[in-house]
């Protein structure tokens, strides 16, 4: 089961991570209303900058968008410890 991003609702109850009782997405049209190129920059600098790599690639799927998943979720390389 995907872990969704869970927002506190009392501080932002406008949040367009809100899910229902059934873990649907509240606000699904805000993000389907979006082209690709502004849902990346809302994950990567906006709305969605704060929440982890997991729950990024899930809200992802979950609005049909899996593609963008590497655009979104850049996976950092470190380098080796001399």
């Amino acid at each position: 089961m995907p872990r969704f991003h869970s927002p506190d609702l009392g501080a932002n109850p406008e949040s367009p991570f809100a899910r229902d009782q059934s873990d649907r997405l509240v606000r699904r049209d805000f993000w389907l209303g979006m082209s690709d190129r502004s849902l990346v920059l809302a994950m990567t600098q906006g709305v969605g900058a704060g929440l982890s790599a997991d729950e990024k690639r899930a809200h992802l799927e979950d609005i049909g968008r899996a593609h963008l998943v590497a655009e979104v979720c850049v996976q950092e390389v470190i380098p080796p410890q001399r």
